[in-house]
């Protein structure tokens, strides 16, 4: 994809998501950040692939209602700030929390937001599991690319407030991954809500987000401590 192709792309997101052309300017510096950091903790970083791969991919998340309403969102092992950053970008009245336990990964994100003045979203360099001030207070939380889908809903249960959802980003989808996520979702107060094809960019395929709805409170013997939801995976 030439410049002028990336150009063109960020032009259609623009276009298509109702972004005014500051925020289409800070998608762009967004790619340029990832371009020229050698420390940006992704292996797609040219903005030929990261336009859909990062940004596309990222921004189907506002197809969901309850995204675009949304007061606080947590990006769960947020990396290099997919989907938290684009999204923050979208929404500019929403409060981000970019969720990553790694401290070089937090000092990227702290200064990217910090460069591109993206307000809005703050690092939390904290496990997921240890983050107390979190716990039930929260409207959404993002995965993308985290871990098995049980691991991911015992993350992010405890995280969220009643009523809230996780978006959980899944590619080809797998019966047996999805009879233990029923499973782990019940044992922690979650309902599948909707599982949605999406399309993000032309090439993407078998792409789904699952969308999860707290419906009951998440008992308190979670979370876990840190390590046990990979370790011993619920559901199984």
């Amino acid at each position: 994809m030439a410049p002028s192709a990336v150009r063109r792309r960020l032009e259609d997101l623009t276009r298509a998501y109702g972004f005014t052309p500051e925020q289409g300017e800070q998608l762009d510096a967004l790619l340029a950040v990832l371009e020229r950091d050698a420390r940006a903790p992704t292996t797609v970083r040219a903005p030929e692939a990261a336009v859909d791969a990062h940004l596309a991919d990222s921004l189907v998340a506002l197809e969901l209602e309850a995204v675009g309403g949304a007061r606080t969102i947590v990006d769960l092992g947020s990396g290099a700030g997919f989907p938290g950053l684009p999204v923050a970008v979208a929404l500019p009245h929403c409060e981000i929390r970019l969720l990553e336990s790694q401290r070089r990964k937090c000092a990227f994100l702290e200064n990217v937001a910090a460069e591109l003045g993206i307000a809005n979203a703050t690092v939390v360099c904290e496990r997921a599991e240890a983050w107390v001030p979190g716990r039930a207070a929260n409207d959404v939380v993002l995965a993308r690319a985290v871990g098995p889908q049980p691991v991911v809903l015992e993350y992010a249960a405890p995280l969220l407030r009643l009523g809230g959802i996780l978006v959980d980003w899944r590619g080809r989808r797998m019966p047996e991954e999805e009879q233990r996520a029923a499973r782990a979702a019940r044992d922690l107060g979650l309902e599948l809500g909707e599982l949605r094809p999406v399309r993000p960019f032309e090439r993407a395929r078998d792409r789904h987000l699952h969308v999860f709805t707290k419906v009951g409170e998440t008992p308190e013997r979670f979370p876990r401590r840190p390590g046990m939801a990979r370790k011993r995976q619920l559901g199984g």
